[in-house]
């Protein structure tokens, strides 16, 4: 057995201790600055092994996501050149990042995706493949990785809707963090002898993702739940 897959059997799917330590201690901190407000928290699977996806609209949406999620340490792939700066590789390491060559195919990168769930433990993927500002995240184009990395495990996909305000993200504006029910892997009905399998898959993903945040009002949110109180 590799190294790596001795580490990842040892991983709880709540994270690192430096994980959990600065969730408990600075998270808060983040979710001000966010102004989050989680939406159908009680959604999130109570097992790990599956795969998170989400539209993208600002660098930190892996943070917001991560925050987003109690019971489960979110890992995220991050361009292999962030784990080339001295003080801060070390740290997004201990965050649950891995590095990923976008230039290429990085077979080593999606082993490793697929033995995080694997293993029961969290993948975040934002399908748009890089941030797309302002823009209506159904006329973006997307990448087939969490198809991919679905199908090799054969592991359910939760939906999540990152919404803001004319999709911009601003300091203390406000960001809801919509998860979804989580998508069975059965109701893809997937075939490895399928042309286009993976494009098909993404785009059912995707359309989940996007509806949760055209479905979403925030001032009926906010009124349904005082009403609820």
């Amino acid at each position: 057995m590799s190294n790596r897959k001795k580490e990842l059997k040892k991983k709880d799917p709540r994270g690192s201790k430096f994980f959990r330590f600065a969730y408990s201690t600075i998270g808060w901190v983040f979710r001000a600055f966010f102004n989050m407000r989680v939406v159908n928290r009680e959604k999130e699977p109570p097992y790990g092994g599956y795969v998170v996806c989400a539209n993208h609209v600002s660098a930190v949406d892996p943070i917001v996501v991560c925050l987003a999620f109690r019971q489960h340490q979110v890992h995220f792939m991050a361009k292999k050149e962030l784990f080339k700066i001295p003080l801060l590789a070390p740290l997004i390491r201990s965050l649950g990042a891995f590095p990923v060559d976008r230039g290429g195919n990085d077979v080593g990168a999606v082993k490793h995706a697929v033995n995080i769930v694997s293993n029961g433990c969290c993948l975040g993927i934002f399908p748009q493949g890089h941030r797309y500002v302002g823009v209506d995240p159904r006329e973006t184009k997307t990448k087939n990785g969490a198809a991919l990395i679905t199908a090799r495990v054969g592991a359910p996909v939760v939906p999540v809707y990152i919404w803001r305000k004319n999709n911009k993200m601003k300091l203390f504006g406000k960001t809801y963090v919509i998860i979804g029910d989580a998508i069975p892997f059965e109701e893809f009905e997937y075939s490895k002898d399928e042309s286009g399998v993976y494009a098909r898959m993404t785009d059912r993903i995707f359309d989940r993702v996007c509806t949760l945040g055209e479905g979403f009002d925030p001032k009926e949110y906010k009124k349904n739940r005082k009403s609820s109180k």
